[in-house]
């Protein structure tokens, strides 16, 4: 395998994992919080808790995907890209 072909793919491996983590952190958030409704229906129907682990955790899950579509965008990357053209014409005016 070539050394271009071999950054492709362990470009192509990192994003797959990455996008793969969201898709396991929301598996596991359905799974968890499908329990802790079923315990909160259960027991004590005075006070419905399992909604307030829910909300805390679904914002953490939000910022997860939103943190993993930014990285994957190439935002980042044409950010550093400007960056970079930018102090290569202050040090050629210099």
């Amino acid at each position: 395998m070539s050394d271009t072909e071999t950054g492709l793919r362990e470009e192509a491996e990192r994003r797959a994992q990455a996008r793969m983590s969201v898709r396991v952190h929301a598996f596991v958030y359905v799974l968890v919080n499908g329990g802790l409704l079923a315990l909160d229906y259960l027991t004590d129907r005075q006070f419905d808790w399992a909604w307030w682990p829910m909300l805390g955790w679904g914002i953490g899950l939000v910022a997860h995907f939103v943190s993993v579509s930014y990285a994957l965008s190439g935002a980042h990357d044409r950010a550093v890209a400007r960056e970079l053209e930018f102090l290569r014409q202050r040090q050629r005016k210099g």
